[in-house]
């Protein structure tokens, strides 16, 4: 019976410390929804089915879910919903796509390459990895200026890579 105990503290002592270790959230993980080819990028206005590559996601705190051309835009919505037809409403859920593997990243936990050489729909655009390793590369080989997360984009760098935008 004490050596019963002694293993069940034991596994469960492993299975604690294993909790700790896991992510919270997987990296690569599922989109919100499928867009539609209607689906309109609410701060730009272009029809967001025609760029798969450059496709965002955002699911609102009431569940309504907005689709974009871009990192630049979703993020332009983030910071100021009311703007763009959603007030008060906060982003629950965030996704991007890695620029290599195209696969869904959770928004939150990606690396984003600022001034490269590599355009998307509307322009300079904020560049999504899934791994350091991956934006650092891709900075390196695109003339990027600098390796940021998503905490560090801020609403004054983003209105300044909106500046100027137009619809391609």
């Amino acid at each position: 019976m004490v050596i019963r105990k002694k293993n069940i503290r034991k596994y469960a002592l492993i299975l604690c410390v294993l909790s700790f270790l896991l992510p919270a959230q997987p990296l690569l993980a599922q989109p919100a929804k499928e867009v539609a080819p209607q689906e309109r990028c609410p701060v730009c206005g272009m029809f967001v089915a025609k760029y798969p590559n450059w496709l965002t996601q955002v699911r609102l705190s009431n569940g309504t879910v907005k689709f974009f051309d871009g990192v630049k835009d979703m993020m332009a919505f983030t910071f100021t919903p009311a703007s763009f037809g959603a007030p008060g409403q906060a982003a629950k859920e965030i996704w991007v796509k890695d620029y290599y593997t195209l696969a869904w990243l959770d928004g939150r936990s990606a690396w984003y390459v600022i001034g490269s050489d590599v355009y998307g729909p509307m322009g300079h655009e904020f560049i999504p990895f899934g791994s350091a390793a991956a934006a650092e590369n891709f900075r390196k080989d695109h003339k990027g200026t600098k390796v940021i997360r998503f905490d560090e984009i801020t609403e004054p760098l983003v209105q300044s890579m909106r500046h100027g935008q137009k619809m391609r």
